[in-house]
């Protein structure tokens, strides 16, 4: 599986700590994806082997992790998540961009393409 769960603390070390400054501070390497799920939602589960795929595709590029809403209550917080599924994807030298909604494999392929490695 390409795409890996993402807990809070780890969070904190690898994309951002929110305890150390409010203000966006990547500390990441490669661009993120960011998928903000649950285990019980049935988009949510079509969403998931189209981004293990691309992950796959664009390995080494972008890294793309998973976040339990309902594990990660603290995570899911901290960017508002209201509705899943939600996907945050996180430019090298720029803000963050939220999409809500399931995405087909084109249109993430073209998120990616646009937002994460233009």
């Amino acid at each position: 599986m390409n795409v890996k769960e993402l807990s809070y603390a780890e969070f904190k070390n690898k994309i951002m700590d929110p305890e150390v400054s409010q203000e966006w501070n990547f500390k990441g390497d490669k661009p993120v994806i960011i998928d903000f799920y649950a285990q019980w939602c049935g988009p949510c589960k079509a969403t998931a082997p189209v981004l293990d795929a691309l992950a796959g595709e664009y390995q080494g590029q972008i890294e793309v992790y998973k976040v339990d809403v309902d594990k990660e209550e603290e995570l899911s917080s901290l960017f508002g998540i209201r509705s899943i599924p939600s996907i945050l994807f996180i430019p090298k030298n720029d803000k963050p961009q939220m999409r809500v909604g399931a995405m087909g494999r084109q249109d993430l392929d073209e998120a990616i393409k646009s937002i994460l490695i233009k």
